[in-house]
């Protein structure tokens, strides 16, 4: 009898300890942030302000030049959550006015998957993938959320002349537990707009030091709102560097991203934490030769050497900064220019976690856990569809660009094109000058993932947009 209670009480530590085993998961997810911002991709002081804590971060993990999103911010947020592009989920666009969007509760996030296999989720920031019962973070595998349901356009709402009377609702601060309904906290107003992201981030550690208490693997999604419109920078930080709020904005998510780093190193669980910072897409920006007539000028984000801001399809829009940071694991001070995509990662992260990935769906992701940990110097991805919206804009293959449509800013006109526009991204970064021919060879290679993309959608049709449960 004793030897059979030494045996269970044996394996009982060994699962617990197993459990243990699985990694925690951070991933730093920035909204509207070129890839020309951090110091480690040619930005910081060029920017205003130096980045210590992103390029360290840099040297201690695997940096990817081309880590590509989708080109605005609710359908990277889709295809980051299911590892699918956003059109199949009936969120390739970001809402405009009011009614149902986002996740369908039959998607399975991320979030869900993780907490299959006994993981604290939480999320603090933007979701941007529904407002309405059924479609909010807490809904989808989240077990705890603090944030906002849309987006930060929103703040200065009520601080507009006739918004009081023309019947929107006031955008609120929202935070729930799994199986409850999300309450109100407080306006999101342009009052609160420059606290939000101190908030999230103590939230954020208040979390990671819950779970490492209970010995839970932990999953913490962090969608800052810093860097998208209104950009007003924490008091901490404003006016700190003397170049302008853009450059205190930016020193901001330095020290905010140190901030993480150092807790998850308090706590001891630095050598088993998968460390993610990156964004959902390219920079806002306005188009060459606008004039701005305001007290505050515009502020223009940078896509490093790249053409385009969000809402384009072109590399701007499409490759943000990123790195990840697994100690021990992951080599650090690597970079690739492999081509990597945010539905990547929800395959990539399954297989550490142990998760299943759903077979019953379409997953465009690629599992890029081999590539992660140096067992192969190839992701496995030549490509993929660049969607604007509904449109496919263009084909990406290797580094060649086909272009079917273009449009050079976020509100500019969409020009669609007889014959396609083929670019040299190596020869060619900005993508000017047509080479389609003499290389007309190119599109019979890059072309059969768009036609097997074709037949996917034919053979498994997307969700509607709006559609209901």
């Amino acid at each position: 009898m004793k030897l059979v209670s030494i045996m269970i009480l044996f394996l009982l530590i060994a699962i617990n300890s197993f459990a243990q085993e699985k990694p925690n998961i951070v991933i730093v997810f920035l909204d509207n942030f070129g890839y020309g911002e951090p110091g480690f991709n040619g930005g910081g002081i060029i920017r205003g302000t130096e980045t210590p804590r992103m390029d360290q971060l840099a040297k201690e993990g695997l940096r990817l030049t081309n880590f590509n999103v989708e080109v605005q911010c609710t359908p990277s947020r889709s295809t980051l959550m299911t590892g699918r592009y956003a059109i199949r989920s009936g969120n390739a666009t970001v809402p405009v006015g009011d009614g149902i969007y986002g996740l369908l509760r039959w998607e399975i996030t991320m979030a869900e998957m993780l907490s299959d296999e006994g993981y604290a989720t939480g999320m603090f920031g933007k979701w941007h993938l529904g407002r309405t019962p059924g479609r909010f973070p807490t809904d989808q595998g989240f077990d705890e959320w603090y944030g906002i349901p849309n987006s930060t356009d929103e703040s200065p709402y009520s601080s507009m002349t006739g918004f009081a009377e023309s019947g929107v609702p006031v955008t609120y601060v929202m935070q729930s537990k799994k199986g409850e309904t999300p309450k109100k906290v407080k306006p999101y107003n342009l009052k609160y707009r420059p606290l939000i992201d101190r908030d999230l981030t103590d939230k954020a550690m208040k979390f990671m030091k819950k779970q490492v208490k209970a010995e839970k693997p932990f999953f913490v999604y962090l969608p800052y709102t810093a860097t998208h419109f209104p950009t007003m920078p924490h008091p901490d930080y404003d006016g700190k560097t003397g170049n302008g709020r853009w450059a205190d904005l930016l020193l901001q998510i330095d020290g905010y991203t140190g901030e993480l780093l150092d807790k998850i190193d308090d706590l001891g669980v630095a050598d088993n934490t998968i460390f993610i910072f990156t964004a959902d897409n390219g920079p806002e920006a306005m188009d060459f030769g606008g004039t701005s007539m305001t007290a505050e000028t515009a502020i223009n984000g940078s896509p490093g050497p790249w053409r385009g801001s969000l809402f384009t399809g072109f590399e701007g829009a499409l490759r943000v900064p990123f790195v990840v940071r697994w100690p021990g694991k992951i080599q650090a001070g690597k970079t690739s220019d492999e081509i990597v995509h945010a539905m990547d990662l929800f395959p990539t992260l399954a297989n550490f976690a142990g998760g299943k990935v759903p077979n019953d769906r379409v997953i465009d992701g690629v599992d890029m856990s081999e590539f992660f940990l140096g067992n192969t110097n190839k992701s496995g991805r030549e490509g993929f569809i660049v969607y604007m919206g509904n449109d496919i804009f263009a084909v990406k293959w290797r580094n060649w660009k086909l272009h079917f449509k273009e449009q050079n800013s976020w509100n500019g006109e969409m020009t669609t094109y007889t014959m396609p526009r083929l670019y040299n991204l190596y020869d060619d970064p900005q993508e000017k000058t047509n080479v389609l021919f003499p290389h007309t060879w190119v599109p019979k290679a890059a072309l059969n993932q768009l036609k097997e993309h074709v037949i996917s959608l034919k053979k498994n049709p997307p969700i509607k947009a709006g559609q209901a449960d």
